[in-house]
């Protein structure tokens, strides 16, 4: 029987105190997260952001017990699904392949060679594709391969998204049904995805298809739950100087507070397990900003971890790959023609859609030129006596 590798991707997360800062670090030196015109600033800039960063970081990490649970509930979800394909006669192994902290994708692809596996299929745990999460992943293991002819030799399948696959659908809006029903009025009680954002520009500019996936996704899950809930999509974790994909989350749950809204059922919906964003974002930042704005029950749908019907969907979604038409690591992180969605023709100043990405890319620019010249010593501030 084909011994058949699933490599499972994920984000990773630091899992003690000390791991925030190069976490952050392997993070933000991904021209995926922060996109510079001058990539040999790269690594200087995510050298300086995680070093700026790790405190508030670090105590973010406190708040949820001192690291992040992402590793454990990942390695959790690969055993099951191992266990599903087995049931199912699938020679399987799983493999789990982090982007940004251990095991990392190398790991996993040097444990596939040792273990002699016949063929792939890569799966990632993003329902929704991105640049930034999918596609990053998708390109590390393009890199891998290209430097590496045994792996390259590999046949190998890969899953490009699933939001709105079935069995993710049908596990979703059982949790969702749950946590209405448990409201003092379910029929009252609103609604509230909050999706991780990326930038605007992701969008308009390179055709990234992670916002429409995620209305999409949104709008299904509602059918899929079969009531007349009022609700809401947002988007949440923005950094940065560029406009992000709106509404974004707090801003969101003001408005809803002062529409009078008491009861509101938060739905973390482009994360598969619980780590920082759910545990401490959602359940501590947003909690306190929807109980100031007016909200009386706050309830946070869980994240599906370990849900006997996503590891089933899982296991659907590799079967349903095996038997398909095979899709490379090239098809899987492709994007759509690029498509100029500003109707400005010509640079302007101001808060406009295209003028405040511009306005961002000039002040990241600034920024990366005042850096380099901390960094060397050398330049106009230091010549005037400024640095």
């Amino acid at each position: 029987m084909s011994r058949v590798g699933i490599v499972l991707l994920n984000l990773g997360g630091p899992e003690r105190i000390q791991d925030v800062g190069p976490f952050l670090y392997n993070l933000f030196a991904d021209p995926e997260i922060i996109r510079l015109p001058i990539p040999q600033l790269q690594k200087p800039l995510a050298w300086l952001i995680s070093t700026l960063r790790s405190r508030k970081s670090q105590e973010a990490y406190r708040s949820i017990g001192g690291g992040s649970p992402l590793r454990r509930i990942t390695d959790q979800q690969a055993r099951e699904l191992q266990s599903v394909l087995r049931q199912r006669e699938v020679n399987a192994t799983t493999y789990v392949a982090m982007r940004y902290w251990h095991p990392f994708t190398e790991s996993a692809v040097a444990d596939i060679k040792a273990d002699e596996i016949d063929q792939v299929v890569v799966l990632p745990l993003y329902p929704h594709f991105s640049i930034s999460t999918s596609g990053s992943s998708f390109r590390e293991l393009q890199r891998l391969r290209q430097g590496d002819p045994n792996f390259a030799k590999l046949p190998l399948r890969a899953i490009r998204s699933w939001h709105d696959h079935p069995g993710y659908l049908r596990a979703m809006a059982q949790l969702i049904a749950k946590e209405i029903d448990a409201c003092v009025d379910p029929a009252a009680a609103h609604i509230f995805f909050s999706a991780h954002g990326v930038p605007k520009s992701y969008v308009e500019e390179v055709g990234d298809p992670y916002q429409k996936e995620i209305e999409s996704c949104a709008a299904l899950i509602m059918e899929q739950l079969g009531r007349g809930n009022p609700w809401t999509l947002a988007y949440q974790s923005r950094v940065g100087p560029v406009e992000w994909l709106q509404p974004y989350t707090e801003e969101a749950l003001e408005e809803l507070g002062a529409q009078g809204v008491k009861e509101l059922v938060v739905v973390p919906i482009s994360f598969v397990s619980e780590h920082i964003e759910t545990l401490e974002e959602i359940d501590i930042e947003y909690r306190e900003i929807a109980t100031e704005a007016g909200v009386s029950n706050f309830r946070r749908v869980p994240a599906l971890d370990t849900d006997p019907t996503f590891i089933e969907s899982l296991a659907d979604l590799v079967q349903d790959s095996l038997a398909g038409p095979e899709v490379d690591l090239d098809q899987a992180a492709e994007l759509p023609a690029r498509t100029k969605l500003y109707p400005q023709e010509k640079w302007e100043w101001g808060w406009n859609n295209s003028s405040e990405v511009w306005n961002g890319r000039l002040a990241m620019l600034g920024f990366s030129a005042f850096l380099l010249e901390l960094l060397s010593g050398r330049g106009p501030l230091h010549a005037l006596g400024l640095l």
